[in-house]
């Protein structure tokens, strides 16, 4: 380690640099005044193997990328989570009122990881403690509770009750769930065998139960992304289009992570190549058009998977990433040597006694897939004390010198705002070398912000228009 990283100044620069630090699918945090703003361009930047159709203008300086309306919460990872939510109203996945109402209160209250909490999850208790006699209100009403406990779920590390994080897992799990069996037809649920160790868990979703071989795809969530999310990003559009659609909890997601504390793997070929195995068996897939889409740092994940599971027939990265590794900032990463002993040194006494709560909070969400210590400690209100060794995972998952084996067509995903993989999805586009396209979704729209939190509909337009070209409509004999 070099003098600069014990020199007070530069000690006192890092700890700034974690202040509104990004915090994976659910808060883009970084400042706003910091944020590339929206443009008068075309919706949709397009390019096909390589050649442009259209290119963004160069972005004004000092615009936030929330303006207006769309600024519900003056933290940008408090309003970030907020729109996705109202996103999700598009898909039944929330109700505008609902969460609004729920904006006003917090802010009422004052506006924190505490009562953002708390609020969200009184409207899953709302929306769970009477069960309506009408299925399709109960659906309904599942649907929400899902997102609602999911929201509560992402910021209850930074609450005074950060031990119930299971608890909260657990409910929206339930309400996950039950939507899922009261789907028409029903979800098809299952375990598949993981390495010996454990068990995956699926859900299988068709547009009815004829039991007609059809495109499939397999939905890839992201770090902290609840089961719900894949509703709105991938299943409601799959089954409109005649498509099957296979939504999983993989290592470091969901139940193996929250339960069966298991964290993220580099190898993510290992993760699909069952699902892959269990969807041939099934006689309502056409197994020669297997889909796979990553969302958020599911773009990392399921191409490294493609890389090397070659029954995948066509790739969505959402948007591309390369290296998770790289959404944290440099003074951070720029700790990290060698030498774990240093490292750990200089974590704990010159960067950890620095931070806020709410920088607390941050790192203990972003750490906690990686690192089942990190996660127990954070459930007990303490700051993980081991940065080296979640540090070196986060770096295995990087896969710069995998996408040149990806051989499917690839759609590449960027957004207006990409605050999160900054600059990574053109350099994964370029790295491709098979049929690809590369697509910008723009704040024109109202698609900015990493994964349009604004904009599932549009977004799943763009990829499911993507997907029938490359592999077919859904309805094809």
């Amino acid at each position: 380690m070099t003098n600069a990283f014990t020199d007070h100044a530069q000690t006192l620069t890092r700890r700034g640099a974690l202040a509104g630090l990004a915090a994976g699918a659910g808060a883009v945090a970084l400042s706003a005044a910091a944020a590339a703003p929206a443009s008068s361009a075309p919706a949709f930047a397009t390019e096909r193997d390589g050649h442009p159709s259209a290119q963004a203008p160069a972005p004004a300086p000092d615009a936030s990328p929330t303006p207006g309306a769309m600024q519900l919460f003056t933290d940008p990872g408090l309003n970030f989570n907020a729109l996705l939510a109202l996103g999700g109203a598009g898909f039944g996945a929330a109700e505008v009122g609902e969460v609004l109402t729920a904006v006003n209160a917090i802010n009422a209250a004052g506006a924190s990881e505490q009562t953002y909490t708390a609020e969200f999850r009184r409207w899953g208790d709302r929306l769970t403690t009477t069960v309506s006699p009408h299925e399709q209100t109960h659906r309904a009403h599942s649907l929400r509770a899902a997102q609602y406990y999911g929201q509560a779920l992402f910021f209850v590390l930074g609450s005074e009750t950060p031990g119930d994080e299971k608890r909260l897992y657990l409910a929206g799990r339930r309400s996950w769930d039950t939507f899922a069996r009261l789907c028409t037809p029903a979800a098809i649920t299952d375990q598949v065998p993981y390495q010996g160790r454990t068990s995956i868990p699926v859900w299988f979703f068709r547009p009815d139960d004829s039991g007609r071989p059809r495109p499939t795809v397999i939905l890839t969530n992201g770090s902290d992304g609840p089961n719900v999310d894949m509703w709105t990003y991938g299943v409601s559009a799959a089954l409109a289009r005649g498509w099957n659609a296979l939504v999983y909890d993989g290592p470091g997601q969901g139940q193996l992570l929250f339960v069966d504390q298991l964290v993220f793997s580099p190898r993510w070929e290992q993760v699909v190549s069952p699902l892959v195995d269990w969807l041939e068996r099934r006689g309502d897939v056409d197994a020669r058009r297997i889909a796979l889409t990553g969302l958020s740092m599911g773009g990392d994940l399921a191409p490294r998977a493609a890389a090397f599971e070659h029954r995948i027939a066509a790739l969505a990265a959402l948007p591309g990433c390369l290296s998770p590794w790289l959404g944290f900032p440099a003074e951070l990463r720029d700790i990290v040597t060698p030498d774990k002993a240093e490292t750990n040194r200089i974590w704990n006494e010159e960067v950890a006694p620095g931070l806020t709560p709410s920088e607390q909070f941050v790192l203990k969400k972003r750490i906690e897939p990686f690192s089942i210590p990190a996660m127990l400690a954070a459930r007990q209100g303490r700051l993980f004390t081991d940065f080296w060794t979640p540090a070196q995972r986060i770096m295995a998952l990087d896969i710069t010198r995998i996408v040149g084996r990806i051989k499917c067509p690839t759609l590449v995903l960027d957004y207006d705002d990409e605050l999160f993989y900054p600059g990574q999805p053109r350099e994964f586009f370029e790295l491709l070398r098979t049929r690809k396209e590369f697509r910008l979704m723009r704040a024109a729209t109202g698609a900015q912000l990493h994964c349009s939190p604004m904009a599932p509909q549009q977004h799943c337009e763009v990829v499911f228009d993507w997907l029938e070209d490359t592999l077919g409509r859904g309805d094809r004999d």
